[in-house]
């Protein structure tokens, strides 16, 4: 039975949740935190008046996201927008609960000081606490035509299904991921290496971004490093798989489902194949993708498909590499990683896949493997020919065993590639070899420009340009 607030409580609970509205600004907590590199692609999409659709901001737990809309409200009051036309719901609040978005859009709109016919700015926070929060959501977009809707939520599961059900034509989503490589650097006091060629230095925070970068709370926070798991496991990882809805993907046994996640968590970059998991694990095949769709879904894993030699799809996906959108969550499960460990060759193929992977518009990645060789990252343009491959390697080995890497230059040349690229431990060095250009450098090096380039474009066209 839900409690009746009075309509002063209501109104309490607002004012202390818009502290802008009486000082001008937001609270020097969240003023202080620095911006993710992300805020400069979601504002445009906040700015946007023409066209009449709401903004919904979703991504893993913990990545940033009620930080990010704080920061989008201060650079809204430094453009001229009067903070009061501006307000802010925390949903999962009690004193909001049964009150319909409607209303609460009412009760600000008919605040002292509030025109409105003026153009206004709502954010609704943690939304899948609202049951039908979409449909309603939806009204709103089609009804208040001088407002602004934001929302986001961590169900990212349950908010992508259902905006994709209700919202189409209405909202815009805008995924927020785990940090870069490159705001991870900014974030712990480590700019200078972003243009330094201190690679010693460099390799230490790529094995710490390994470790705790990608969520920045952990990346500051020693305390929190000392015992990871606690940190990730409880509050991220069991709540996505305990609370965020699987039951909307026909998901049932919970346990079977964080089964499958320890197991992919472990063996992260490496090829899989159905039969093998479900060999393994007891569990039908149809179960297995329904279980793949909501992890996916979930910002968790990022499943990467085969080709040929040819640069083909295979008709059957017999096969395939899952990776972990966030290579530290493996190290949280586990156990840190250091820089000599055996398995730190995925790791680091994860930690510069997950570079690339949040750009998903233009990123079509697969990896190539046949009879003679294999090639850890293939792209593949519109018309489906390979565009770039890059052989990810934490060694030298490329540069000193040439015949290592003779697949790469065959696929390279077959395809009429310019630019081919081997990453290195810490070597840079760009050679011709049987008449393909070969770029050696420094994974961690690769996986920095790739952060970097994120908001200077397209991703892989701003890379790659670099790499070449």
């Amino acid at each position: 039975m839900a409690i009746k607030f009075e309509r002063a409580q209501i109104h309490d609970r607002m004012t202390f949740e818009n502290p802008w509205w009486a000082a001008g600004h937001i609270e020097e907590f969240y003023n202080r935190m620095k911006r993710r590199d992300y805020l400069s692609l979601f504002m445009p999409l906040i700015e946007e008046k023409k066209v009449k659709r709401a903004v919904v901001l979703m991504g893993p737990r913990r990545v940033g996201k009620t930080v990010m809309l704080y920061h989008t409200i201060e650079q809204l009051i430094h453009s001229g927008i009067n903070p009061k036309q501006i307000c802010y719901f925390q949903i999962d609040t009690p004193i909001y609960n049964g009150i319909a978005l409607d209303e609460l859009v009412q009760l600000f709109l008919s605040q002292d000081g509030v025109d409105p016919k003026a153009q206004s700015y709502i954010l609704f926070d943690e939304i899948q606490y609202l049951k039908e929060w979409e449909v309603h959501l939806k009204s709103l977009v089609d009804s208040y035509h001088t407002v602004k809707f934001v929302v986001s939520g961590s169900a990212a599961a349950a908010l992508k299904l259902k905006g994709r059900e209700s919202g189409a034509g209405r909202f815009t989503d805008f995924i927020l991921p785990p940090l870069t490589f490159k705001e991870y650097l900014s974030l712990t006091g480590s700019e200078h290496l972003i243009d330094e060629q201190n690679i010693a230095e460099l390799n230490v925070k790529f094995i710490a971004y390994i470790n705790y970068g990608g969520y920045p709370e952990v990346s500051l926070s020693p305390e929190i490093q000392q015992n990871p798991g606690r940190y990730i496991r409880n509050d991220i990882i069991d709540k996505v798989l305990l609370r965020d809805l699987p039951s909307l993907y026909g998901i049932q046994d919970i346990q079977e489902l964080n089964s499958l996640f320890t197991y992919i968590a472990y063996h992260t970059g490496s090829e899989m194949s159905l039969d093998s998991i479900s060999q393994n694990a007891g569990v039908t095949k149809n179960t297995i993708k329904r279980y793949f769709t909501y992890l996916e879904a979930a910002f968790l894993i990022k499943i990467v498909h085969r080709i040929d030699q040819s640069g083909k799809k295979f008709k059957r996906a017999n096969f395939f590499k899952v990776y972990l959108t966030n290579p530290s969550l493996r190290s949280a499960l586990f156990s840190p990683i250091a820089d000599s460990d055996p398995f730190i060759g995925n790791m680091v193929e994860t930690a510069v896949f997950s570079q690339w992977q949040h750009d998903v518009e233009h990123c079509d990645m697969y990896y190539a493997r046949w009879q003679q060789g294999e090639i850890d990252m293939v792209n593949l343009v519109k018309d489906q020919k390979p565009n770039w491959a890059m052989e990810i390697k934490w060694s030298n080995r490329g540069l000193e065993h040439p015949e290592e890497i003779k697949q790469l230059m065959s696929f390279g040349r077959r395809h009429e590639i310019k630019t081919v690229t081997v990453t290195t431990k810490d070597v840079t060095k760009t050679e011709i070899i049987n008449g393909v250009k070969c770029v050696f450098m420094p994974a961690a090096r690769v996986a920095l420009l790739v952060g970097s380039s994120l908001v200077a474009g397209r991703i892989l066209d701003a890379t790659q340009s670099k790499l070449e």
